[in-house]
């Protein structure tokens, strides 16, 4: 219960969350994947098996390339660019909509390539990616040919099913991400905020054949994170959280602007234990990847069985997340508990707990608010997002001297995650006049 500084009031308890139909909720509570942690998305089919023969002839590719150009694959090099050309050609072939976004790094430039296939629901993005450049040292086929032959073949197969997702599909292949993430922050930074706000997720596979394998899950979202962790129980294959490459692959760009990642990893430097090689095979005390960021990484350090497990997990995970309605306009949460607001005082804070929408807030949120007060002009209005970051409504104005406060506001609440505590924040900031809120509500 919200505890007073002021006069208690009459309080009604009540929390509702509205929905526009009953429809509307039963496409929410069956298409979303952003529900409670322990919720399974809706699968419209059953993900079909990656050909690890297909995503191994891309590896070989991808070696010929560094072979024919110095032995690498790094930025601003020529193989780098002839590996963009090959992923791009099998792409333009498949049917998808294919982009190349130049930015400069190190007095160079860098190129990403960006994806889409048509259809599916363009304010709903489920986007893939991998960094496809090496560094400079060998032609980099675990680190990250694996990841982006992978994402590549998915994608290939898409086209083959004719798959015609619920939600919009993107794939992208970032450069320079070994000279610190420049090419997936480049593409971050150049999308408005409203277009962040589509993407319901990013994943991200960066080395996904470690010769010494482990099976790592990132844990960044709790439901991109169980996605993964069931496909991998329905092979029993055990996983592990993802520790090692923390925060140093691109998902790191998404996460930071607030887009909700997940990911795969087979491991790099660090060494395997005794325990891990029990349950996952392999050599305890070597590194799951003893080539990594070294000459010898070529398709003989690729561990087949490895590639073909997370190559299949990605295809499950793209088509149950791309599956199943998506949120249905106008769907709002209301507080009715009146708030008691203290005169001359503190704020008062009343919250509401958003579930169940995916991605982001939308830029046009809106904000209504009923608020009971004998002057509005001593009356401050804020918004808090789940961030914890305040959005003014009203600011206090002494030339005010109207009752209440009965408004419906506009805000751009774009860069907040859309489920998480949201607050309305009330101040009196001066003497003689006293007031409560009485109701307010987003509307989504």
């Amino acid at each position: 219960m919200l505890g007073l500084n002021g006069p208690t009031l009459p309080r009604r308890t009540r929390v509702t969350a509205l929905l526009a139909t009953g429809a509307a909720l039963t496409a929410t509570l069956l298409g979303t994947f952003s529900g409670p942690a322990n919720a399974t998305p809706t699968v419209a089919a059953a993900a079909p098996d990656i050909s690890v023969a297909n995503v191994k002839g891309h590896l070989n590719q991808l070696q010929s390339i560094a072979t024919a150009n110095g032995g690498n694959r790094a930025h601003g090099r020529a193989g780098y660019k002839a590996s963009i050309d090959y992923v791009k050609a099998k792409l333009d072939a498949a049917g998808y909509t294919t982009s190349i976004q130049q930015f400069t790094s190190s007095g160079a430039t860098g190129y990403n390539l960006v994806a889409d296939w048509p259809g599916g629901d363009a304010n709903h993005v489920i986007f893939a990616g991998s960094h496809l450049d090496s560094v400079s040292a060998g032609p980099g086929i675990n680190d990250n040919g694996s990841g982006s032959a992978a994402i590549l073949e998915t994608a290939l197969t898409v086209a083959r099913e004719g798959y015609k997702p619920d939600k919009h599909l993107r794939f992208a292949w970032w450069g320079a991400e070994e000279l610190g993430l420049v090419g997936s922050k480049s593409y971050v930074n150049s999308l408005p905020g409203t277009e962040r706000a589509k993407i319901d997720a990013y994943l991200n596979f960066d080395m996904i054949g470690s010769p010494n394998p482990g099976y790592f899950v990132y844990d960044d979202d709790t439901q991109l994170e169980k996605v993964f962790k069931d496909f991998f129980a329905a092979k029993n294959i055990s996983t592990e959280i993802e520790t090692e490459g923390d925060g140093r692959s691109d998902h790191a760009s998404f996460k930071n602007a607030g887009v909700r990642v997940g990911g795969l990893f087979t491991g790099a430097s660090s060494r395997k234990t005794a325990a891990q090689a029990t349950k996952w095979g392999g050599t305890a005390g070597q590194a799951f990847d003893r080539c990594y960021h070294s000459s010898c990484d070529t398709t003989a350090n690729i561990n087949e069985t490895a590639l073909d497990n997370n190559s299949d997990a990605i295809a499950h995970a793209v088509w149950t997340l791309s599956a199943g309605a998506t949120n249905p306009p106008g769907r709002t949460f209301e507080n009715t508990a009146d708030v008691a607001i203290p005169d001359a005082g503190s704020p008062v804070d009343s919250p509401i707990a958003v579930t169940g929408i995916t991605g982001n807030a939308p830029s046009a949120l809106q904000v209504g608010v009923d608020i009971k007060h004998t002057w509005r002009g001593d009356v401050s209005v804020d918004l808090v997002g789940p961030s914890g970051r305040a959005y003014r409504l009203k600011s206090a104005s002494g030339n005010d001297s109207a009752d209440n406060i009965v408004a419906t506001y506009t805000v751009d609440a774009s860069a907040e995650t859309a489920n998480g505590t949201w607050k309305l924040r009330v101040q009196d900031t001066a003497a003689q006049d006293t007031g409560y809120v009485d109701s307010w509500k987003l509307t989504f």
